[in-house]
């Protein structure tokens, strides 16, 4: 069976915006697992860098960078890098993705942007490996 809709809880931690952001933080209690979905619109800027930053904690007010031997992927392979190509190919409209594998219950992704309004950027926070399911809507 290919059931991955009643395996996945979605939550969006960013709305579209262009700017630097900072994310919803999500609770990954009974989960087991988070990837963030980074959307990113069409980008201008050609002095533009945005990059995504995953910080975790035990509590929502203590919650520091994740090592990157907590991620599948880097935050830097999920970032738009100043002087890449804005009108087509790789930085036009494109979703990367961060995978975390990290022990702490609370996460969060934050969009570091080095130009005002240099694209809209949203995140979503995709939880899976719930110990309960089916999973509502």
């Amino acid at each position: 069976m290919r059931d991955l809709h009643d395996n996945i809880s979605a939550v969006r931690t960013i709305a579209a915006v262009a700017g630097a952001a900072t994310g919803k933080v999500v609770d990954l209690k009974g989960f087991q697992g988070c990837e963030f979905i980074i959307s990113y619109g069409s980008i201008t800027a050609t002095d533009a860098t945005i990059t995504p930053v995953v910080k975790e904690g035990d509590a929502t007010g203590t919650m520091t960078s994740v090592a990157d031997a907590n991620l599948l992927g880097t935050e830097a392979l999920a970032a738009i890098a100043a002087g890449t190509p804005r009108t087509s190919g790789s930085n036009k409209n494109v979703v990367k993705r961060l995978g975390y594998i990290g022990t702490k219950r609370y996460v969060q992704c934050n969009i570091l942007q080095t130009v005002t309004a240099a694209a809209p950027v949203s995140v979503t926070a995709l939880r899976g490996k719930a110990g309960l399911k089916p999973l509502a809507t």
